[in-house]
């Protein structure tokens, strides 16, 4: 039962099924269903709660939204941890193809939730400023449902076999076919899809109809994915070995983020001083 638990990675295939020459990939796949469990908890959210803010606004941003947040995690990916390659592959960062190999099919690998993240507020603010939207109050509305999309995301790494954990001796570590070293690490994707997903998740969505002031659950989105995401990293192997300070560069980035996160709550105004959404 044990060595069963121990080498589940090795039994999982990364590719779901196949279109002629095109793999279809379990993580592209759970990339589709995170951006429709986020789609449909809006939609249940507007359905139900007096939030002043119309389902046609959501229908029209959520394009820009998948585009933006695409393109800031491939870019994030590529500049923050695999210049390196990219600098001589610029044609791979977007293209599914190899152009200097017959334009094989290779797919598109790569994603930074840190760069996602910025590209998603880089959206944000222009579609906001552009339909006259609060800005807080529209990402107010996102921010309970964004963990559990990325629950889905980190099972994606998990079924990839990648951004493995540590070296372990805990009985409940894992062997990862790609890991050269053939030893037990943590199944640190796994420890992240609960606490950057399903925690935080359960968490913003039990206290979504508080009459916080408008901005308080991004902020607490920003501290509580910093929180999580830090306490996740003492876990998971470091990127790319990089160490400041004995800490990882994602716990350097997740403290700034949570530090966002503590500066926007107190920034906040209060309630009545709070602009209406229309």
């Amino acid at each position: 039962m044990l060595q069963t638990w121990q080498n589940i990675p090795a039994h999982l295939n990364p590719i779901a099924f196949s279109i002629g020459p095109i793999q279809v990939s379990w993580y592209g796949i759970m990339y589709v269903v995170a951006f429709a469990v986020v789609y449909y908890l809006v939609r249940y959210r507007i359905r139900t709660e007096k939030l002043g803010i119309s389902f046609e606004t959501v229908r029209d941003f959520f394009p820009w939204a998948i585009v933006g947040l695409l393109v800031g995690a491939r870019l994030g990916d590529v500049f923050i941890y695999d210049w390196a390659y990219f600098q001589n592959h610029l044609s791979q960062i977007f293209l599914p193809f190899d152009i200097h190999n017959h334009w094989q099919y290779i797919g598109i690998y790569g994603m930074s939730y840190f760069g996602g993240l910025v590209g998603l507020a880089i959206v944000f603010y222009i579609f906001c400023r552009a339909r006259k939207i609060n800005l807080l109050q529209f990402s107010d509305l996102f921010a309970p449902a964004v963990p559990l999309a990325f629950t889905f995301g980190r099972l994606g790494n998990f079924i990839n076999g990648e951004l493995w954990g540590r070296l372990t001796n805990k009985f409940w570590g894992m062997y990862f076919p790609a890991d050269f070293s053939a030893r037990l690490r943590h199944p640190s994707q796994l420890y992240e899809a609960f606490l950057e997903g399903i925690l935080l998740f359960i968490i913003l969505w039990s206290i979504r109809k508080i009459k916080f002031p408008v901005g308080h659950l991004t902020a607490f989105y920003l501290i509580g994915y910093g929180t999580a995401r830090f306490t996740a990293e003492f876990f998971r192997e470091p990127d790319n070995g990089w160490y400041f300070w004995s800490l990882t560069f994602g716990q350097w980035l997740s403290i700034f983020l949570a530090i966002f996160g503590i500066s926007l709550f107190f920034r906040i105004k209060s309630p009545e001083n709070q602009p209406e959404l229309h």
